[in-house]
């Protein structure tokens, strides 16, 4: 099954530069809302462990996934002009991409698509784990066509 079939609501997630991945909390089990980069290469959307700052690479949402891969992104549009608003919801399906033999080759596409998307990207060694979002469902809503 095709998540989507409207050119119009890909184009504006491929565009975007943030998402809001919604993972369920192993520990609490309640969401647990972080922003993220990402890209979308057919229907699955793909973010690394990049080197922003963090506490650790082993992320919350890493957990999260491998406990319940059920998983959420969130990507809108907000303006002043609300005529302009709009968003698009994913609900997938959440893996870690590891570095297997039978994985290297979606890796390496994923972090080349990802240097691509992101100019930060392409002077820094992308060696974080990649969380692949496998697309289940797509809602799309906007306040005018």
């Amino acid at each position: 099954m095709r998540p989507t079939t409207d050119p119009l609501a890909r184009q504006r997630v491929m565009a975007a530069g943030v998402a809001r991945l919604a993972t369920l909390d192993a520990q609490h089990g309640g969401p647990h809302l972080v922003p993220i980069c990402f890209v979308l290469a057919a229907d699955t959307v793909y973010s690394v462990v990049d080197q922003k700052p963090k506490r650790s690479t082993r992320l919350h949402r890493l957990a999260n996934v491998e406990a319940d891969p059920r998983a959420s992104l969130l990507v809108d549009y907000y303006s002043e002009d609300w005529t302009k608003l709009w968003w698009d919801r994913l609900d997938c399906t959440a893996r870690i991409v590891t570095d297997t033999v039978t994985d290297t080759a979606e890796r390496s596409a994923a972090l080349e698509r990802l240097a691509a998307k992101y100019v930060q990207y392409r002077d820094v060694e992308l060696s974080g784990t990649v969380l692949a979002l496998d697309i289940l469902r797509w809602t799309s809503w906007q306040a005018s066509s």
